[in-house]
């Protein structure tokens, strides 16, 4: 499934210019310019299975990364301080990945 199926493509472009500078992601605002926010629980989890490239049920660090380039190809990667950062603030169980829940959690703060 394409983000753009679910997102709308002038406000995921809109939320990549936003944070294209190396260390500017801030995930609240990113959720809220993209669109997310203001989606239903159904998409929200809709989003997660894409950003879940490996089909595990959680995104892990190494997914969390590439994040970006889950809305859109040229989306760039997040820097290792950007992707702990991102990380520590979805974790509420602490295993080091993002459940489905969770993410939910994060895009509804």
């Amino acid at each position: 499934m394409a983000m753009s199926s679910i997102l709308n493509a002038d406000d995921i472009k809109k939320a990549l210019d936003a944070f294209a500078v190396a260390d500017s992601f801030d995930h609240k605002k990113f959720f809220e310019i993209v669109g997310l926010k203001s989606k239903s629980l159904d998409d929200v989890k809709k989003v997660f299975t894409v950003l879940d490239a490996d089909n595990s049920g959680f995104i892990e660090e190494e997914e969390l990364k590439f994040v970006l380039k889950g809305f859109a190809k040229d989306g760039r990667d997040l820097t290792d301080k950007e992707t702990k950062a991102f990380l520590r603030a979805a974790d509420k169980d602490g295993d080091g990945k993002i459940g489905v829940d969770e993410f939910a959690a994060l895009v509804k703060e």
